[in-house]
């Protein structure tokens, strides 16, 4: 959530910083000096009443004291009308109040300069490529058919269970996954961060905390009875580890990892694009979050940039960086870099990670601060990425290492496996 200063002294760079998102913000921030001109005016208002309150307060009892009854008794009457005047103050204040930070919560983040303009997929900008692309035979077969042919994942069953996008994952494709999980989070906690374990569900707070509610209501799984939430990705629940939190600045950073199976509704979806583990609604995802001073942010995103990059080199995969235009970022973010992985038998490109600055949007929202050296309390900035997302990264995994022998292992992951190198 944008602060209220930001909004009131920088309105006009507001307006144009969001227009490299595609949002016009004009009639909201109008409207959001408006309110906050009113909620002020009110503010005073109240105030000056509580202060008559307080000196009449003071001449009643002098007044007693010196056998002035009967005027005492009219300055009680007197804070009859005041009191009624300031309930009415009151209700009015929390009203605009309301309203205003409405308004506030549909502005999204800001993106930072370097964003790139546009606003589609085109128009990102691929900062990095590497990793070796993989020749395969003329008769090379998608992921969705090379599970059925070794039995590894069964899509009609997970139909079955439950709905499309809900596969079952039988022997040695099961124990990828598990191998794959294992090893994501042993690479993160040997790079400082400590893994944690969290809920899978959320309440509405956690939600709005991170920016999905209410943005992103509609992907999410929603359990009315109890007004939970499934976790669309283990940021939710990880950062709101810290809402409502002031940490000490000797704490910072503060680096976390988390495993968990990930719910998304993922509403429209259809068509080539979303078959087998293109776009699944659960998933198994493995994050990194980290809480930085804000000097900090921009060097640790890098750092996270190149911790994602070093897990995918290890899985041998021809991969690509890109810098999201501002039309392509979440609301939420201020800069996003989407890895994606080459999927030789499909064609095609595979977003496997994202890794984004959030600055103080989220902490904001959070209420997530933390005290500096001399005592006073700052909006910390928050961060996250997927190390890694599991569904892209085992369709190309199976889709570009099909041999003649089987589906070959990669080395790193040969130990994770107990020591099987192909899936025959």
């Amino acid at each position: 959530m944008l602060t209220l200063k930001v909004l009131r002294e920088e309105s006009d760079r507001v307006i144009e910083r969001l227009k490299v998102k595609g949002f016009d913000a004009t009639e909201a921030v109008k409207r959001i000096a408006e309110l906050d001109d009113a909620r002020k005016a009110l503010q005073q208002k109240s105030d000056a009443i509580g202060a008559e309150l307080n000196n009449i307060a003071k001449e009643v009892g002098k007044l007693f004291k010196e056998g002035r009854t009967d005027e005492a008794n009219k300055a009680k009457e007197r804070t009859v009308s005041l009191k009624e005047e300031a309930k009415e103050l009151d209700e009015k204040l929390k009203q605009t109040q309301n309203e205003l930070e409405a308004v506030v919560v549909t502005l999204p983040n800001l993106p930072a300069e370097d964003v790139p303009h546009g606003m589609t997929a085109e128009d990102n900008l691929v900062v990095r490529q590497g990793g070796d692309m993989t020749s395969l035979p003329e008769n090379a077969l998608p992921h969705w058919e090379l599970a059925s042919k070794y039995d590894i994942i069964d899509f009609e069953l997970g139909n079955k269970l439950t709905g499309a996008g809900f596969p079952v994952y039988k022997g040695l494709g099961a124990k990828l996954q598990r191998a794959l999980i294992t090893f994501f989070l042993d690479v993160n906690t040997k790079a400082g961060y400590l893994e944690v374990m969290p809920p899978i569900m959320v309440n509405e707070a956690s939600g709005f905390g991170t920016g999905q509610l209410p943005d992103k209501e509609g992907q999410m799984y929603h359990a009315t009875v109890d007004n939970f939430y499934m976790i669309p990705t283990a940021e939710v629940p990880v950062t709101n580890i810290y809402r409502d939190v002031i940490v000490a600045e000797k704490d910072l950073p503060v680096k976390m990892t988390a495993y968990t199976p990930c719910f998304r509704r993922e509403a429209g979806s259809y068509g080539k694009d979303v078959r087998g583990l293109n776009r699944l609604h659960q998933f198994d995802k493995v994050e990194i979050v980290r809480i930085e001073k804000p000097e900090n942010s921009w060097a640790a995103l890098d750092e996270m940039v190149a911790h994602v990059e070093s897990i995918v080199k290890a899985l041998e995969l021809p991969y690509r960086i890109l810098r999201l235009c501002g039309g392509d970022m979440s609301f939420t973010s201020a800069m996003t870099y989407d890895f994606e992985v080459y999927s030789e038998a499909q064609g095609r490109w595979l977003e496997v990670s994202s890794v984004s600055n959030f600055e103080s949007f989220q902490a904001n929202r959070l209420k997530l601060r933390y005290r500096d050296a001399d005592k006073k309390t700052q909006l910390a900035h928050t961060l996250n990425g997927s190390s890694l997302a599991l569904p892209r990264i085992v369709a190309a995994l199976l889709e570009n290492n099909q041999t003649p022998e089987g589906i070959r292992i990669p080395k790193v992951l040969v130990p994770y496996m107990g020591g099987v190198e192909y899936i025959k």
